[in-house]
């Protein structure tokens, strides 16, 4: 593929439109039984009789949570409509005031990853993607496992000192221009584009508990256990960056190499190389777009990094980064608009209402109560994972931030009354919390989804092993490899 090929291809089939459907269309049959399913379960759930450590409130919001789930998987209805209508419903059945429901849809990290896919957006249009992708086949080639094996330890590495959502954009608009060139589009998408496509979001979210800097559930683990330990004992223990980073990086490159091999093995591609039609012989001087974009981009790279020194949120450096995009003309904002995948920003937007919504109903907490105890009595592998189990359930539903903040105040407590390490349950948080089974339960997920490449129940096909087996082998690394560095 010559430079001038690349420049003549339209970007448009890289983002879903309406004439890009993902999937089969089902008939009206399946759809209406389909939505009494979940009518059914709503309804099963609201006649259960209430225990009484749960909120009204709370047995409300589960029965809409698990009809939501249900709709979300099977695809009754489009996910962006379920997740207005789960919204609605909160309202309705008066879990949440309206104000409180709607809010988190301009919540900060709503708006940060709405920015991050313009982003994508942004690169796509001014040809950097196809830069990259050029840099990226001239160094691992196009044999379809060393690529997706370069790809998978680079998103996960670079996702532990950059924002997932971040890493996520950059890959996958980097490697769906070899989509477009072979001809596959999402309404024809195979195994090769099922597994990249998955494989970058997993990957990156594999890799955010890395250090401090990779997300906001790090530092928020570790503050949480700093203080339990001060209280309850008095001791103040320090776990700084180096620290932090000495523990739980290393463990980054075994999950790494784990995403790689379960999405391989799900979704095998047939294809051992790409076509040579998808390479880049060589690619123009850069336009002054692509250095006036890459110069921009750099400096929020910057910027982010230094962000407890500015104090500015995420979303605050993203919005500046915009501005300076559009307002020399780069690109247009009406073309960002036109080709930004409003649905999964509504989906990210109904996902962090309903996690506010588990926690202010008391519904996190009654199933936090009712599980944790469970594990009681069993060995500390077992104790461990189930511990790691419930926070990755509930980061599914909701921001991995909010489940760490929900989930430690209950395990921390167990914890220490079990005889067990409570540093190790804190730190076990911020990798737990990464894994998600659900397309809505991070930024990452929700960006590869909106390229409409694989549907909800593919994504589950992969991210349940994948959740299960990553979950053990933290487990294990917090038995073996902490105590080896003097942890624990």
């Amino acid at each position: 593929m010559s430079a001038q090929d690349v420049r003549d291809h339209s970007p448009n089939e890289l983002v879903v439109h309406e004439e890009e459907p993902q999937g089969p269309t089902q008939s009206t049959r399946s759809m209406i039984i389909k939505l009494l399913i979940a009518a059914g379960l709503g309804a099963l759930i609201l006649l259960l009789p209430r225990p009484d450590n749960l909120p009204i409130e709370a047995h409300r919001l589960a029965a809409i949570l698990i009809p939501l789930v249900f709709l979300w998987v099977s695809e009754a209805i489009p996910i962006g409509v379920t997740a207005l209508l789960a919204t609605a419903l909160m309202i309705m059945l008066k879990v949440t005031k309206s104000s409180a429901a709607w809010a988190p849809y301009a919540n900060q990290a709503v708006m940060f990853v709405m920015m991050i896919i313009m982003f994508g957006v942004v690169l796509n249009e001014v040809g950097l993607a196809k830069r990259l992708l050029f840099w990226i086949l001239r160094f691992a080639g196009t044999n379809v496992k060393k690529l997706s094996f370069f790809i998978a330890v680079s998103s996960t590495i670079l996702s532990s000192i950059f924002h997932d959502a971040t890493i996520t954009i950059i890959m996958l608009f980097a490697i769906l221009p070899i989509f477009h060139a072979m001809g596959i589009t999402p309404k024809k998408s195979n195994n090769l584009s099922k597994f990249f496509i998955i494989l970058i979001p997993l990957a990156a979210s594999a890799g955010g508990f890395g250090t401090l800097l990779g997300g906001g559930r790090c530092a928020l683990a570790v503050d949480i256990t700093q203080k339990f330990i001060l209280e309850t004992t008095g001791v103040a223990v320090k776990i700084g960056f180096l620290k932090y980073a000495i523990i739980e990086f290393p463990v980054c490159i075994l999950t790494a190499l784990a995403t790689w091999v379960i999405c391989y093995a799900v979704f095998r591609p047939k294809e051992v190389e790409l076509p040579a039609s998808v390479k880049i012989e060589s690619m123009p001087k850069m336009s002054s777009a692509e250095l006036g974009v890459s110069l921009v981009f750099s400096a929020a790279f910057i910027l982010w990094f230094l962000g407890d020194l500015t104090g500015w949120h995420v979303s605050v450096v993203a919005a500046i980064a915009l501005a300076f995009f559009c307002a020399p003309g780069w690109v247009s904002f009406k073309t960002i608009c036109d080709k930004f995948p409003w649905e999964s920003w509504i989906v990210f937007g109904s996902g962090v209402s309903l996690g506010e919504a588990m926690l202010k109903s008391g519904l996190g907490k009654f199933l936090a109560e009712s599980l944790i105890p469970l594990l009681e009595g069993h060995n500390a592998f077992i104790t461990y994972y189930g511990m790691g189990l419930f926070g990755s359930v509930l980061s599914s539903m909701m921001s991995n931030s909010a489940a760490v903040a929900l989930s430690l105040p209950i395990t921390l407590p167990m914890a220490e009354m079990m005889n067990m390490s409570v540093e190790t349950v804190g730190l076990l948080s911020p990798m737990t919390t990464s894994f998600i089974m659900l397309v809505i339960g991070c930024p990452p997920t929700i960006i590869a989804y909106s390229t409409g490449y694989f549907n909800q129940i593919e994504f589950s096909k992969v991210a349940i092993p994948w959740c299960l087996v990553l979950l053990a082998i933290c487990v294990l690394s917090a038995l073996t490899y902490w105590p080896l560095i003097g942890f624990n």
